[in-house]
């Protein structure tokens, strides 16, 4: 697993279009490394216990009015520790004046202090959901990402295993593809999404034919730059001595990829079986389980009341 370790304070500055009132360039090149906010109202009254200070600070009417009762030396005091190395930048919210003592501090140590014209709400939902796709843990996985039927759905599996090859019979079936060969997922809250490294997207790597440009081939619809990953397709080589599921009412099994687990079947590969369609029904299959109907569950009572249907004609 990595992480991304930490959002530019300049693209974010530039993500949410923020005037920029204190600070130069120089400024911009600090850090945010938690993916949360903090509204200071604690520590402008002086507590400063248990503050987490490498949050993006947002000061809203009720922080700014609070200021206004404090007297100036105890104020400039508490904004001296508030602007500190730690903390990345601070916002104002609906383009509020900034205090001229939080001017006057934040000039003489080079401090970003930018002004919203969101409000303070809509501009602390924002942030946060910035901040978490900024910084979500991530990790790189071999296979293939594509949509079918609504669902991201992650085909891995040896070298060999045909997982490109079925991925281009998905595409032309009409399924979207999102990445090849390497699948770049990250975690953003509960969900994980995945996507093609910018080097390999729209691309689809056959052997014995090459690379081939999908958005050229089977048209821009063909491709998406990024999908939830909802579900896995393993491949792998046909067994003779192993025990494949055939009924389905075996347990569930899960892979866990950023301590998600995601649900997973396993597709023996060998001649004569088609993946694609395989794979179709899998999802098909799947679809059907999340709307609360279970195929093999039907099936088994079926066979429940088979057997003591017997039993009573036997009896």
């Amino acid at each position: 697993m990595e992480y991304n370790g930490k959002a530019h304070i300049g693209e974010f500055a530039k993500y949410f279009n923020l005037t920029q009132l204190t600070g130069d360039e120089g400024a911009l090149k600090r850090w945010a490394v938690v993916p949360d906010i903090n509204r200071p109202g604690l520590e402008l009254a002086g507590y400063f216990e248990h503050s987490e200070p490498k949050r993006i600070m947002i000061m809203g009417t009720k922080e700014l009015a609070f200021m206004n009762t404090i007297q100036p030396t105890v104020l400039a005091e508490r904004l001296e520790r508030i602007t500190d190395e730690y903390c990345p930048a601070i916002v104002i919210s609906k383009n509020q004046t900034c205090p001229p003592v939080l001017i006057e501090i934040a000039h003489r140590k080079n401090f970003p202090v930018f002004s919203s014209v969101l409000p303070t709400y809509r501009l602390m939902v924002d942030v946060i959901t910035y901040l978490d796709q900024q910084l979500a843990p991530t990790d790189n996985i071999h296979g293939v990402l594509l949509s079918i039927y609504g669902k991201g759905v992650l085909i891995t599996g040896d070298s060999g295993m045909g997982k490109s090859e079925t991925a281009l019979e998905l595409i032309r079936r009409g399924h979207v593809l999102v990445a090849d060969d390497r699948v770049d997922v990250s975690r953003i809250h509960n969900i994980l999404f995945g996507k093609a490294p910018e080097l390999l997207t729209g691309m689809l790597e056959i052997r014995g034919i090459g690379v081939i440009d999908v958005n050229k081939m089977f048209g821009s619809s063909s491709t998406l730059a990024r999908n939830e990953v909802d579900f896995i397709i393993h491949l792998e080589k046909w067994d003779d001595q192993k025990e494949y599921a055939r009924v389905g009412i075996e347990a569930d099994i899960f892979e866990n990829i950023l301590e998600l687990n995601i649900p997973k079947v396993v597709i023996p590969v060998r001649e004569g079986r088609n993946i694609a369609v395989l794979v179709e029904s899998a999802v098909s299959n799947f679809n059907l389980k999340l709307l609360g109907f279970n195929s093999a569950k039907e099936f088994e009572q079926r066979v429940y009341d088979f057997i003591k249907k017997q039993k009573e004609e036997n009896s």
